[in-house]
Parts: structure tokens; sequence; C-alpha cells
């Protein structure tokens, strides 16, 4: 009987202990660090949208050693060099604004929330105290905003404040910035930028698009399908994106932005996670303390898959091709997957 009762106490206790491994995994499956988002695959689509996970101080270190150290190793591939390297041209020096008073260089990535971070700059420049009293206006009005670009200093000036300065900038997956910079700027079609419409999109239009009429290019409305083309087409497209400009800014690779290749940045951080990125880019800047990063609406910055194929599904496999081609650079150096559910 004595044997019984210590065969029924043992198997209680391999119970219990089986009862709290059980909920250890499963506290670990929700809660621990999102595999997607901080292992290989972190620019795929997050199951179920937002992460609920907050990773540690060490964990987002990692993370952001990972980055870099992807960025350095894609930079040395010789058959990648045409679509990773430029030079630092006034187009880039323009693209990178300053905040000396506590060395910080911000590069301008467009479609990647970069008004949230030009108003973090602007307090940190003293014009407002918090970011909600900014006006929206005024954010992107560069003669107003109390934003230096780089390019407005002296040779010396600048050569200083890249060896010395903290540099970050943002990226997300290139189709998916390429699909809200054609939602913005040709569906939406804000009215203080009346260009895109009446400007770039007829010239895209009269020279990608088969049948068109003259008379009729405005009203017509630009397709993304012309748009694919007009980006995909490298040698074609020069001569118009010399006519739009700076405007172009929205849709040319994150390479030719910011020259991620000669300019040794020190944090990277990512659309998809920057619920996790933003706080810790403030900490690594040493200004955590001084503003906060304005909220970021619920499932705003995770990966949509779903609405990339939609959007692709009337583009034929050469363009998409084409395209890819283009941004492959962009893919690469950030670790983003080849998007073969689109090329295959």
């Amino acid at each position: 009987m004595r044997h019984h009762w210590l065969l029924l106490g043992a198997c209680g206790w391999v119970l219990l202990i089986l009862m709290f491994v059980s909920k250890f995994i499963s506290y670990r499956a929700v809660g621990g660090k999102p595999p997607d988002l901080y292992g290989d695959n972190y620019g795929q689509e997050i199951p179920g949208g937002r992460p609920t996970a907050v990773p540690t101080v060490a964990e987002w270190q990692s993370v952001a050693e990972k980055r870099i150290e992807l960025l350095s190793t894609v930079c040395k591939n010789s058959s990648l060099r045409n679509l990773t390297h430029v030079s630092i041209s006034k187009f880039v020096l323009d693209r990178l604004f300053v905040c000396d008073k506590h060395k910080i260089l911000f590069c301008q990535t467009p479609k990647v929330g970069n008004t949230q971070w030009k108003k973090v700059l602007i307090v940190l420049n003293g014009a407002f105290a918090t970011v909600e009293e900014i006006p929206e206006n005024l954010v992107h009005d560069h003669e107003k905003n109390g934003l230096p670009r780089l390019s407005s200093l002296t040779p010396r000036e600048i050569t200083h404040r890249l060896n010395t300065y903290f540099k970050f900038f943002i990226v997300r997956d290139p189709f998916e910035r390429l699909i809200s910079a054609f939602k913005d700027k040709f569906v939406k079609n804000p009215r203080f930028e009346p260009w895109y419409k009446h400007d770039i999109a007829p010239a895209i239009i009269r020279k990608y698009r088969k049948n068109h009429r003259n008379s009729d290019l405005a009203a017509s409305g630009l397709h993304f399908e012309d748009f694919v083309r007009y980006l995909g087409d490298v040698e074609g497209r020069r001569r118009m994106d010399r006519q739009f400009g700076e405007h172009i800014i929205h849709w040319v690779t994150y390479a030719e932005l910011c020259a991620p290749c000669e300019i040794s940045y020190s944090v990277i951080g990512h659309h998809e996670t920057l619920e996790q990125d933003a706080p810790y880019i403030l900490k690594a800047a040493g200004i955590d303390e001084l503003v906060s990063y304005p909220a970021i609406p619920p499932g705003i910055t995770h990966y949509n898959r779903t609405k990339v194929e939609q959007y692709f599904s009337g583009i034929s496999k050469r363009d998409i091709r084409r395209l890819y081609a283009r941004y492959q650079g962009d893919f690469h150096l950030f670790g983003y997957p080849s998007p073969d559910f689109l090329l295959n």
C-alpha cells in the first residue's frame, strides 16, 4: 500500500512539472521575442498584425548590430555594386537633416514615417516644445521648419558631421513603399502637390500606356501598371526623372537617397518594427528623455502581403521582374526577402 501511494505521489509531481513546462512554453510563444520580427525574416508579414512583445535593450541592440553587419556584407558584394553604391552627391546631402544641438543626422526616406521623425527633430531644435504642437503644413516646409540640410554647410562642416554625429534612417519593404507612394501622390493626390496629377502622371501615361488620348491624360488617372513600367525602365526614365526633379524622392531607392554603402550609419530602423525600434533609436541617440516618438495607429506598420498581391495582380511577370531588378539592392541591403510570390 505504501508503494502504491508513493507511485501516485510521483505521478502527481510529474503532472505538475508537465503543466508548468507547458505554461512556460505558451508564455514564451506569446510574450517572447517575435521571431518574424527579430530573426532572419523580420521583413515578412506578421500574422495577426502588431507584435505584442517588447524586446529588451540587449535584444534590440543585437538586431541593430545584425542590420548593420548585413548592410556591410552586401555593400562588399561586387555583383550588386551598381545597385548599392552611389556617390555622396548634393542629392544625398539634401536628404540629410541636421540637429547640431544633439549631434544627429537623419536621412529622409519618404513613405516610411518620415513626417514623425521630422517632428522629433523640430522639437529637439527648440522650435516647439512637443510634437503635438507642430502644424502639419510646417513639417515639410523646409524654409520655415528650422531643419537645416547637410548640403547647406561647408565641405569641412559636412565631413565633421558625417564622421562624428549619430546617423540613422528608416526603411520598409521596397514594394510596399512603392504602393504607398503611388496611393499618396497619384490616388489621394494632396491639393498642395498638384504637379503629381497634372504634370508627372500625364508624362508617365504618355510614355508607358499603350492606349491613351492626349486630350484626357490628367483625367484618366495614372494606373499602378503605368507606374511599375516607368520605374522598371532604367534607361528610358532617366530623362523624365531629370524633368521631375526632387519629386522622385518618393520612389527612388534607399541607396540613391542615403548612400548607405558610403556613409557609416549608426542605426537603421524598420517600418515593420517601428513600435519597437523608435524608443530604442531615441535612447541610442541619447534623446529619449527629451522627446517621444508620436503614437503609432494600430496595424499601420505591419507588412500586408495581401495588399501587395492585389496591387501586382494585373502586372505582367516581365514588368515585375524589371521592377525587382531595379530595387534588388534595397531588398538585399536591408534583409527583405525576395518577393518570389510575385516573381515566379
